[in-house]
This record gives C-alpha cells, sequence and structure tokens, in this order.
C-alpha cells in the first residue's frame, strides 16, 4: 500500500512543451451499474497503454470487479456482465491499486472521461483520502474542437453529445455489438490515434496544447497554442 500511495501522490507530472508523440498515455475505459457515482459502482475496468500514436498491444489491462451492489436489468444488457460473472472477483479495493500501477504517469485517454474519473476519484478518496492525480483527455472534446474548426467534412451532429461507437464508425473504426472495456479502450485508442493525425494538420503539436484542447474542447482558441 505504500508503494501504491507513492505511486499516487507523487505523480512527477506530464512534460507540456514536450511534443505529442513522447506523450505516454492510457487509453480507459470502465463498465458500471449505473452512471451515478455517489451510489452505483465498477463492474469491469479496461486499460490499453499508448506511446504517442502507437497502441501498445501486449500492455493492456482487464479486471472484472464485484461491485457489492446489485446488478440492475438495464446494465446487464448494455455491458453484458452478470451478478454470477463478478460474484468471484475482487472488489475495487484490490483491483485500484493494480490499476494504479498499470497507469503510472499516463494521461487517461477517454470518451466522456469525466464520468469514469469520477467513479476512480471516488474510490480513490475512500480508500487513500486523497484524489486521482493522472492528468486526462477526452475524446469528445478533441473530437469537437475538430469539428469546430471544420476538419471533417461530414461531421456527426452535436446537437447531442454522440457516442464513442457513432464517432468510431465515422473513422470507419468496428466495433462490436455489445459494450466491453478492454475493447472500449481499445477503440478510444484507436480514434486517439486518428486525431492525433488530425491535430498535426492543424498544427498541435504540443502535449501541452493537447491537454488544454482534452479538458476544454472548442473553447480553445487556435491563437492560443504554443506553435502558432
Amino acid at each position: 500500500m505504500v508503494a501504491f500511495i507513492d505511486r499516487l501522490f507523487n505523480n512527477r507530472g506530464t512534460r507540456r512543451n514536450a511534443t505529442i508523440e513522447s506523450l505516454d498515455a492510457v487509453s480507459l475505459d470502465l463498465e458500471l451499474t449505473g452512471l451515478d457515482y455517489k451510489r452505483d459502482a465498477i463492474v469491469s475496468i479496461g486499460a490499453v497503454k499508448m506511446s504517442g500514436g502507437r497502441i501498445l498491444l501486449t500492455d493492456t489491462f482487464y479486471r472484472l470487479v464485484n461491485p457489492k451492489i446489485p446488478l440492475c436489468g438495464p446494465s446487464v444488457t448494455i455491458h453484458g456482465i452478470t451478478p454470477s460473472d463478478v460474484q468471484a472477483s475482487e472488489g475495487i479495493e484490490a483491483v485500484l491499486q493494480e490499476l494504479i500501477d498499470f497507469c503510472g504517469d499516463g494521461v487517461i485517454i477517454g470518451h466522456c472521461v469525466e464520468i469514469d474519473l469520477a467513479f476512480l476519484g471516488r474510490e480513490t478518496k475512500r480508500l487513500t483520502g486523497r484524489p486521482f492525480r493522472n492528468k486526462s483527455i477526452d475524446t469528445l472534446a478533441v473530437y469537437k474542437w475538430l469539428s469546430d474548426r471544420h476538419y471533417h467534412s461530414d461531421s456527426i451532429s452535436l446537437e447531442t453529445n454522440p457516442s464513442l461507437y457513432e464517432i468510431a464508425k465515422h473513422f470507419a473504426i468496428p466495433t462490436s455489438v455489445s459494450h466491453n472495456a478492454i475493447m472500449d479502450a481499445y477503440i478510444t485508442a484507436q480514434l486517439f490515434q486518428r486525431f492525433i493525425a488530425a491535430l498535426a494538420c492543424c498544427g498541435v503539436e504540443r502535449i501541452g496544447d493537447l491537454l488544454r484542447i482534452g479538458n476544454q474542447g472548442g473553447a480553445i482558441k487556435s491563437g492560443e497554442f504554443s506553435n502558432f
């Protein structure tokens, strides 16, 4: 536990002036009993490491988690995880330490990532008294930023927030019928690959600028970027 806390709270931070090619990242997805982070719980965690725009297929993380609360019908329909699947699994108390060790100092990449981070933050605070410290990038925010600048010739409507699968199909990334944390993490990683190439075409090359886009989306003006 001491090593876990040292890693969590002595995070060295991300070199904001470094190029995106040097980014160490972790594409992350959680499956949940529901979306209320105060009452619902995590049932599975999937993560894939990335180095710049490369997906490290041999460096992955997948765990089922016993949520210790009942699984409702709608959530089972979405992720396909049944009570019997998680009955023999460890609780988040054991799995969280493994996840933090896996992520290290990597930037967390996720679609609507604030939802997953709310659950991780709650559990980290409960178990350690401190927040989850890794920086994050929301692929939805990056997509919106690119769409606002007319990078996509045939963008998806942004009147409602498009899902990961909707955007993935737009980029011809294969998707499955049912949600699965490790597969969704891999789809997110592939989407992030596409975005890195698109951002380079827009002149965005620094990690710091990517972090600003990935947290605020279209609110950032192009003149504010360090390499413009």
